[in-house]
């Protein structure tokens, strides 16, 4: 659990995916859905401006009669954004997803983005290393390994 997010992200390659704030909601949605992402980072230039979810979509979107197709994602978009360096650790990140209730954490490092964390990624992690643990122990008890 003491490994730092910059492993997991060399482990996922370096896809990231960002919209310009200026763009509508309908094309970024349509950017989500093309990549086929839950989230997106909302950016000018570059500089991490914002994030927009499904969950934004849902809630200030569908359940305020926004029209995506006039507004634009930064009148929508999280703000504000909790980010995490990549010397964070998977267990400093679970807990920021625990009690933050986010399934989606931008990775930064001396300003700039490196990344985008999933609580995904953490749970793919979580169980990649039990499953590595379990047939270290299998083969051990096995006689496989020498003491």
């Amino acid at each position: 659990m003491n490994t730092p997010l910059s492993a997991l992200l060399e482990r996922k390659g370096p896809a990231l995916h960002t919209v310009a704030s200026s763009l509508t909601i309908a094309e970024t949605v349509a950017e989500m859905n093309r990549h086929r992402i839950g989230c997106i980072l909302v950016v000018e230039g570059e500089t991490l401006v914002g994030i927009f979810t499904e969950r934004d979509v849902l809630r200030r979107v569908v359940g305020e009669g926004v029209d995506p197709k006039t507004k634009r994602v930064a009148d929508v978009m999280s703000a504000n954004v909790m980010t995490v360096s990549p010397d964070a650790t998977v267990e400093q990140t679970m807990v920021m997803f625990a009690e933050r209730r986010c399934r989606h954490l931008p990775v930064l490092s001396d300003g700039r983005l490196r990344g985008l964390i999933s609580i995904g990624d953490i749970s793919r992690w979580v169980a990649d290393t039990h499953r590595d643990e379990a047939e270290h122990l299998k083969s051990y008890i096995a006689g496989g390994l020498s003491t």
